[in-house]
């Protein structure tokens, strides 16, 4: 099995980037996780709401803005993932700031081009 990742921001919307790195990281054998305002499912994902308790989470993926990400800051931390890759349009001063305070890895890179090259 793949990494298992998290998709802070998914959007049941199939013209939506996190939409579509839901199943691209489906497809190529990850283990997948999605958080959003509304419960739904993404073909196989289900997409739960608030901050469910997630164990073992390598990869924390945002497609949220940074001003929506607030609620999410600790809750991301505490999940201890080894990495944060933050898509265009998430870049996050604080959230970095707590994720290197931390030791997290993190990268600014967009989740589809990185599957695409074989770099997730």
């Amino acid at each position: 099995m793949g990494k298992k990742t998290l998709v802070l921001g998914a959007s049941p919307n199939t013209s939506r980037y996190s939409n579509r790195a839901i199943k691209k990281l489906v497809s190529y054998g990850h283990e997948v996780y999605a958080i959003a305002k509304r419960a739904t499912t993404i073909d196989t994902v289900e997409v739960q709401t608030g901050q469910p308790n997630l164990q073992g989470i390598h990869t924390v993926t945002l497609y949220l803005n940074p001003d929506n990400q607030e609620e999410y800051l600790d809750y991301i931390i505490r999940l201890k993932p080894k990495r944060i890759i933050f898509n265009p349009g998430t870049w996050n001063p604080k959230l970095v700031k707590l994720a290197r305070d931390a030791k997290i890895e993190i990268e600014e890179d967009c989740t589809l081009v990185m599957l695409d090259m074989e770099l997730f």
